[in-house]
């Protein structure tokens, strides 16, 4: 599944959300979890990890939790970093166990239509597909810097 999401409604989601769950990341820096995860955390979000491999560890500041259930903090989005077909249970685990999610955040190449419509039934802003991080630079002008054409004009008469 492949949808498309507006430069506006992508900026406001990332605007709007401040504590992210990163659930899948991974203690190995060279892993796509690792590195997303910590760039969002240099970019000022607080950034929960969530794997139960690493509960108990240290990343990025923040101590790594098994589930949902051991977060103690209030979550606007939750990052999808598992394959697809593990992604209906982990959305019913984020509306059941934070209520004030606001969305659902599925990775590159990570989608799944039922989870989806279900979560966007319940209220949720869900995106598929797509990595926060790149968006983020994209969006807000890091990825010209270098070298990319990112479609955004920022230059001011």
């Amino acid at each position: 599944m492949d949808e498309t999401y507006t430069d506006a409604h992508l900026k406001e989601v990332l605007t709007r959300t401040k504590v992210v769950a990163v659930v899948g990341v991974s203690t190995n820096p060279v892993r796509p979890s690792y590195y997303v995860a910590r760039y969002l955390s240099l970019k000022g979000y607080t950034v929960i990890p969530v794997n139960p491999v690493y509960a108990g560890e240290t990343l990025f500041g923040r101590t790594v939790v098994g589930d949902f259930a051991d977060i103690d903090a209030r979550v606007d989005m939750v990052d999808i970093f598992r394959r697809s077909d593990a992604v209906p249970p982990i959305v019913d685990a984020a509306m059941r166990q934070l209520p004030q999610i606001k969305t659902i955040w599925m990775q590159i190449g990570v989608s799944h239509a039922e989870a989806t419509a279900k979560a966007r039934d319940a209220g949720l802003t869900v995106i598929q597909n797509r990595c926060p991080k790149i968006e983020y630079q994209r969006l807000f002008g890091e990825l010209r810097m270098g070298g990319f054409n990112t479609g955004i004009i920022s230059s001011r008469l």
